[in-house]
């Protein structure tokens, strides 16, 4: 009995490292994309591309970030949890994780007033100006417009 509530419990060898800057993006993008309440196809595909480009993964490692970040993101109470860890960064790695969340605000060609709080806390909490928020936000509107 209590082997079988261990083997329940306990995480797989290849369990993602809870301080691992790449879980926290990809947390932070899976709850991005629910924040208005649904998550489209357009920015799964989104999040699975920012991070493959991003961090050079390939499809079946990049499939178990995210199902790991969608599993520590419904088990979290706030973003601190996923932004501490960034808030260290270079400015550049920080900047990026912005272009990626503004890209996924706009894969479904619209941007829902959650989604648009949502990345102005996260980069506040992470160190990103307000001023390079909105460069990034209005970057990233006119290329999806185009």
């Amino acid at each position: 009995m209590f082997e079988a509530l261990t083997r329940l419990f306990s995480r797989p060898e290849e369990a993602i490292d809870s301080n691992d800057p790449q879980l926290a993006v990809a947390a932070l993008l899976v709850h991005l994309a629910a924040v208005d309440g649904q998550m489209t196809e357009a920015e799964r595909q989104v999040i699975k591309n920012a991070l493959m480009d991003q961090y050079a993964l390939d499809e079946p490692s990049v499939g178990r970030l995210i199902k790991e970040a969608a599993l520590r993101d419904a088990e979290a109470v706030d973003l601190y949890r996923f932004t501490s860890s960034l808030a260290s960064l270079e400015l550049a790695e920080r900047l990026e994780i912005i272009r990626m969340m503004w890209t996924v605000v706009f894969a479904d060609q619209s941007n829902h007033e959650m989604e648009d709080n949502m990345v102005w806390r996260v980069a506040e909490l992470i160190g990103v100006s307000s001023r390079d928020r909105t460069i990034l936000r209005r970057q990233i509107g006119k290329a999806e417009e185009a």
